[in-house]
Parts: structure tokens; C-alpha cells; sequence
């Protein structure tokens, strides 16, 4: 039997500019549940672009506030959104001065204009609100995740919190594309960046809501399953 994973992302409104953008960017609404025609960056390879934002695509457009878990032995679905929504109502929305098109090693991703140490805040607090909620790192994950090179406080988080890019380790991001060949990364960037410039002409203002993603199997794409904005 399959087991669902969950995460806690940023996703904009689905009525917004941001959200289509990102939306068309990887060919995949993760709202709607369906795939939407791409809007390839001028100048990029649009047979190639498919290929360049598959493994993106397979998340849905987001930012990543607490990474994928599955359900801790006791905790139900209903439960998790019912939380989500508790503590959304708690929570004030944190405004940004913008995003920015950056290249993050070999992928292109939105991340913040400036930084924001309320931003890092709130993901580290809902990282760790949501711990009852996420079973332990099962032994492939677990593998997976220490093959990468980690410093020892990012392997500290990986013990304490199943992930090891959270509290001081956090970057903000919203991926735009999957890993590049070296060559066209800086030509990427640009072409998304005036992309991005001519689809959201007005910068988003906070992080004001927080989105509850599902994924049924590790084979299935995440959707959208809830979304709550901060704040009574």
C-alpha cells in the first residue's frame, strides 16, 4: 500500500500572476491538478524546456516551508489540516521587498530580494509546529540525504527534523527549473528573469498564506490539497 507524503509550502493565490506564471514556467497546475500549456522563455529551447523543469513540476510551484513528510503512526489527514488551519489563523502574514530570478548552483529559482530574518523565522517555527505530525526518515531517505555533503549542523537537523536546509541552513526559493548543464544557466536566468519581469509586474508583498500539498505516492506528482491565509 502506498503512503502519501505531505509538505508545507508557500504557494501564491491561484488567481494571481505569480502563481500563473510559475504554473506555465513548469507546465503543471498544482491547484487544478493538471498539466497547462508552457510558457518556454524567449530565446530558450522549447523542445528542451520539458525536460529542464520535469523534476520541479513533479512538486508543484512553491516554496518550501517544511519539507515532505509522511504521517506520523496515529496522525490522520484530517488531523494535519485541521492543524494547518489552526495555526495559519495564528500567524501574521511577512512581507517581502520582491522576488528575484537567481541561479542556485545549476537550477534557476525566485528568491527573496532582500533578505528576510522573518521570513527565516517563520519557516523554522512551522518546522518545528508541525513536528508531532511527521514520522521519522525511513532508511532509503535517510541514505539519500547523507549522500549529499553536509555540514555537521546540517546533519544535526537531519537527525532533529528529518531535512537539513532548516533554522540557519533555510533559503527561500521557488524553483524554476531542475538541474542545468553548466553552459546554459547563466542564459536561462536571464531569459526567466525577463520573463518573470513581463508576467508579474507587481511584486508579491508577504508570505500570506501557508499551503498544504499532498502526494498520494512517490511515483505521483504533489497537488494543492489546502490552502490557508495567515491571519484571523
Amino acid at each position: 500500500m502506498s503512503t502519501p507524503r505531505y509538505a508545507l509550502y508557500y504557494a501564491p493565490a491561484s488567481d494571481s500572476a505569480l502563481w500563473r506564471f510559475g504554473c506555465a514556467t513548469l507546465g503543471h497546475d498544482a491547484f487544478r491538478g493538471e498539466d497547462v500549456p508552457f510558457a518556454v522563455p524567449s530565446g530558450c529551447d522549447g523542445d528542451l524546456w520539458p525536460q529542464l523543469t520535469a523534476e520541479p513540476s513533479r512538486y508543484g510551484f512553491h516554496g518550501t516551508l517544511k519539507a515532505p513528510f509522511t504521517l506520523a503512526n496515529g496522525r490522520s489527514e484530517g488531523q494535519l489540516r485541521a492543524f494547518t488551519h489552526q495555526i495559519a489563523a495564528g500567524l501574521t502574514a511577512v512581507p517581502l521587498a520582491g522576488l528575484t530570478v537567481t541561479a542556485l548552483g545549476r537550477f534557476i529559482a525566485l528568491t527573496p530580494s532582500e533578505p528576510s530574518p522573518a521570513l527565516q523565522k517563520l519557516a523554522f517555527d512551522l518546522v518545528q509546529a508541525f513536528e508531532p505530525f511527521r514520522a521519522p526518515l525511513g532508511a532509503a531517505d535517510l541514505e539519500r540525504r547523507l549522500a549529499s555533503p553536509l555540514t555537521p549542523a546540517q546533519r544535526a537537523y537531519l537527525e532533529a527534523y528529518g531535512y537539513p536546509y532548516v533554522g540557519d541552513a533555510f533559503r527561500f526559493h521557488m524553483t524554476l527549473t531542475g538541474s542545468l548543464p553548466p553552459d546554459i544557466v547563466a542564459g536561462t536566468a536571464a531569459a526567466l528573469a525577463a520573463a518573470y519581469a513581463a508576467a508579474v509586474p507587481v511584486q508579491p508583498a508577504a508570505i500570506d498564506r501557508i499551503a498544504l500539498f499532498r502526494q498520494p505516492d512517490r511515483e505521483s506528482r504533489f497537488h494543492l490539497l489546502d490552502s490557508f491565509a495567515l491571519g484571523r
